[in-house]
This record gives C-alpha cells, structure tokens and sequence, in this order.
C-alpha cells in the first residue's frame, strides 16, 4: 500500500540574487543632514551661543596676532580658535588655515616674518622666555602661534621656511590647561586660545586679558561636561597613575617619548 497520493511537496525557491533583497532600500527617501545654525561671532551652534561669555567690546590690544591652523582643526566641533578670534578686534587676529606657507602665495605672511618685531610661538632649545623679550620690548608686535596637535604644529614649524625666520619664543608657565574636554599630552600643555590669552597678557601687560580670554573656554567646557562629556587627563597623568589604557606604540621614537613623560623629562 502507497505511504500517500498526495502532491508531490513543491520545490524549494532559488536564492534571491545578491542585491535583490535591499532592492527596495534605494527607493527610500534620504534625509538631508543639515547643520545647526551658527551664532556669527562665536562660531557656536545658536542653542549654545558663548556670546555672553564674550567681552561686549573686542579687548584692545597693541599686539597682532596670526594664528597658523592646521586643515584638520578647522573642522573639529570644540575648537577655541573661533573664541579667542571672537574677544579680539578683527585686524588683530589673522588666521591662516593650511600645511605649506609659501612667499609666493602668501606675500602678507612672507612680510610679517621678515619684520624684525615679530615673533613665533613654539617652544625648543633654541626658543627665549617670553617674559624676557617683552622686558625689552616697547614697540607693538606680531605674534605667529600655530594651531593643532602637537606633531601637526611641529610639522608647519619645521617644514615652513618662512618660520624659520622670526625670533622664537616659548612659555614659562606651570600653570595646568583647562581645556579638560581634550586630551593634552602634558600637564602643562596648553591649547591655542590658552597661549594667546597668557602670550597677550605678558605682552600688553595687563593680567586682566588672561582672564577675559579664558572666560568663554571654561564655560564651553562646563556645558560638554554638564552634557556628557568627561574630563580628560593629560596622556602624562595617565602613564604616571596607570590609567593608559591603549596599545604602547611600537615605534622606538614615540616609546621613548612616552618614557620620557613617565619621568618628568622635558620634550
């Protein structure tokens, strides 16, 4: 006797072709990303406009600064350029963005550093406290500060010739950064607004341009805080306190630099 008579079972349905199944995924509408609208003078999404940490007038200042950014700082969210440019007047900010400084393409800049009162921002061997060049300094002066990582400003610095032209100058300060929403790799690194907030002050000798200046970072960094973000310990605290916790390079270079902020050692 037959197990059944009924229909043979149907067959098993091919495989749909690669693609065949998001078919319908392309036909869905995108939606647009559109950025928030933009205070004009502090550069802050308007919800979080920091004008009223501003100076309601631009601080008069003597001193002209030109501030040489690096292409990837102009794109981040939590920069302080834009607030450092925002508490001065406009023809004493300047700012450059890119990696090559040409005479040819930048004939300002080319006259700027030739100028016997001007001078560069950046630290070295090679490098004069600026407390002992304002002492003896009266005349009004340009100041060049770079902007951007550490091996971003070292990069400009060394591989720009024009730079190599005005009187270095470096910081004497033990003072610790308060930008605390970005990781530093000292203690004792600052971030571009910070230099120029103390460069300024020494320079005009007033201390209250420091204080002035500072004011809109901390209530930029108080907000991200207050929503989320966490403070950042400089990449120094976290090697001497255990707390690195990322793969240790193995480039010989970078180990020994990193050994080097283990022990208090000056790079």
């Amino acid at each position: 006797m037959e197990r059944g008579s009924g229909a043979a079972p149907a067959p098993a349905p091919a495989p749909a072709e690669e693609g065949e199944g998001c078919a319908g995924l392309w036909e869905l509408p995108v939606e647009r990303c559109e950025r928030r609208p933009e205070c004009g003078r502090c550069s802050r999404p308007q919800k979080v406009c920091l004008c009223p940490f501003l100076p309601i007038h631009p601080l008069k200042v003597s001193t002209c600064l030109y501030i040489i950014q690096h292409p990837a700082e102009e794109s981040r969210v939590l920069r302080t350029v834009p607030l450092l440019a925002a508490c001065l007047p406009p023809d004493k900010c300047k700012i450059l963005v890119g990696r090559r400084f040409s005479e040819d393409r930048y004939p300002e800049l080319a006259t700027v550093c030739r100028n016997p009162s001007t001078l560069i921002l950046y630290p070295g061997a090679e490098a004069t406290n600026l407390e002992e060049v304002a002492v003896m300094s009266s005349s009004p002066s340009v100041m060049i500060i770079i902007d951007g990582t550490w091996s971003q400003a070292k990069d400009i610095f060394y591989k720009n010739s024009l730079f190599q032209l005005p009187k270095q100058v470096q910081l004497k300060t033990n003072i610790s950064s308060q930008y605390v929403i970005r990781t530093q790799p000292t203690n004792t690194c600052l971030s571009t607004l910070e230099c120029a907030a103390v460069a300024l002050t020494i320079m005009e000798k007033n201390k209250s341009i420091q204080e002035t200046i500072l004011r809109p970072l901390q209530a930029l960094c108080s907000f991200q805080l207050q929503h989320g973000a966490q403070i950042h310990h400089s990449k120094e605290h976290l090697l001497k306190n255990g707390l690195y916790n990322k793969p240790m390079p193995k480039n010989k270079r970078k180990l020994r630099r990193m050994e080097l902020l283990v022990n208090n050692v000056k790079i």
